[in-house]
């Protein structure tokens, strides 16, 4: 059975990598230039799994690959080794947002677990947006005023440029002295979260956001 290892935005990560690779040998830039490209690549994908098995690392070096098809072959053997998005279920979700009594959920039938950094989804008709997320070992939600842009712009998840949305929510933190305290906080982000997941390669804003939006 194939140890399961590697995120959804660690996979996204390496395929740039593996296409700043491609791209200059396309370009057909001198070896030693081509060949620091690909140290520097193998050693940023190392840098993300510190805690790699000799195994590991082996599956994960691409010193030795050379032509498009052993690139593209790599990239389905670390496809088998992806950590699905932890399973949900209606009620779960339901509990998360039970201030929401006309919540309308995605059909959580359709979604491909396997590529899953986090799971979002748009009710238009009330201008939400929902975002879910594990943090600390725990799924946690929240819930975002989400309005839609004619611009595109750079999105604050996965750091990419494309049709985003502006998405606000108030955090849960408080202030000992002003227990009225409140603050809105927004980005934006993509519009269409699935889009976003096949892009993002790093979590870190992601995270902070929604701890700072969860008063954590």
């Amino acid at each position: 059975m194939t140890e399961k290892f590697i995120k959804n935005e660690q996979l996204n990560f390496i395929k740039n990598q593996i296409a700043l690779i491609k791209d200059s040998a396309k370009k057909n830039v001198a070896p030693t230039v081509l060949t620091a490209v690909i140290d520097l690549a193998n050693a940023k994908i190392n840098d993300l799994f510190p805690n790699a098995t000799l195994e590991q690392q082996k599956l994960l070096d691409l010193s030795e690959l050379k032509t498009d098809a052993e690139y593209d072959q790599y990239i389905q053997q670390l496809s088998a080794c992806l950590i699905p998005f932890p399973k949900i279920t209606e009620q779960q979700l339901k509990k998360m947002f039970p201030k929401n009594k006309k919540l309308k959920l995605p059909d959580l039938s359709q979604i491909d677990h396997g590529q899953l950094t986090y799971l979002s989804w748009n009710d238009l008709s009330s201008n939400k947006k929902f975002i879910v997320y594990e943090l600390d070992g725990k799924m946690a939600g929240i819930e975002c005023k989400f309005t839609t842009s004619s611009k595109e712009n750079i999105c604050s998840f996965c750091n990419r440029f494309g049709q985003v949305a502006y998405i606000s929510t108030v955090t849960k933190a408080k202030k000992s002295k002003n227990p009225d305290y409140y603050k809105a906080i927004g980005n934006y982000i993509c519009t269409h979260s699935t889009e976003c997941n096949k892009k993002i390669t790093n979590v870190d804003y992601l995270t902070a956001f929604l701890q700072e939006s969860l008063g954590m």
